[in-house]
């Protein structure tokens, strides 16, 4: 037992078992951190806004994939009773909840804004997600995609946000459609979906930039 931590030590200095051994503990540490309950993340006012011309924009591809608001639909699929399309006004049918909350992004900065939507929790329930459920996947019209863990696809924070400063999204602030969660990093928060799929195990795909090595789980 004494001798273990040289043992460890020694295998993060031998390149061929470094790698494997920080995948493992990247892992084991994100499966942790899905086990925890998720709060509220805080709410400011509108004193506290960072006016929207001063909200960056990172784009994937492009900051205006070329979206038609009027033949856009989000096709949700999977582990759901009632799969199907979903237009803009399917998704303005359902309770609008708006918040002011931090937006945090992997580069460092992080600014304050206002959001509407829609609570993912509740299109999921209106689609008949299976409780067995543990992963929501998302695709984009710039063929970016996303995933995260079904206590972040529940929490009340949670949003498939159309408004932003009571305005409809701008193409480059991901319209007509994007994910917007105070509990993420700003990479989780997917731009322009039109594919939300429910699924019981994780896709070889879980995400654009964690294919390139970030954190799955991307929680602030």
């Amino acid at each position: 037992m004494k001798l273990s931590p040289l043992a460890l030590m020694a295998g993060f200095a031998i390149p061929g078992l470094r790698r494997p051994a920080l995948s493992r503990g990247q892992a084991l540490t994100e499966a942790a951190l899905a086990r925890v309950p998720r709060g509220i993340a805080p709410v400011f006012n509108q004193a506290d806004l960072t006016p929207l011309s001063n909200f960056p924009i990172n784009a994937y591809l492009t900051e205006d994939p070329g979206v038609d608001p009027n033949d856009w639909k989000l096709s949700v699929e999977g582990a759901v009773a009632n799969p199907g399309d979903y237009r803009l006004a399917d998704l303005r049918a359902l309770p609008k909840y708006e918040q002011i909350t931090r937006h945090v992004c992997i580069e460092g900065w992080a600014v304050i804004g206002s959001f509407g939507g829609a609570r993912l929790r509740d299109l999921l329930a209106k689609a008949g997600m299976d409780p067995a459920a543990r992963f929501v996947e998302v695709e984009c019209a710039d063929d970016y995609y996303e995933s995260i863990d079904i206590a972040c696809a529940l929490h009340p924070q949670t949003l498939l946000c159309y408004e932003m400063y009571g305005q409809p999204l701008t193409p480059a602030h991901g319209a007509p459609l994007r994910l917007q969660m105070p509990t993420k990093l700003g990479y989780k928060q997917a731009k322009h979906l039109v594919t939300l799929r429910v699924s019981t195990v994780l896709g070889r795909k879980r995400g654009y930039w964690v294919d390139q090595g970030y954190p799955w789980f991307g929680g602030i």
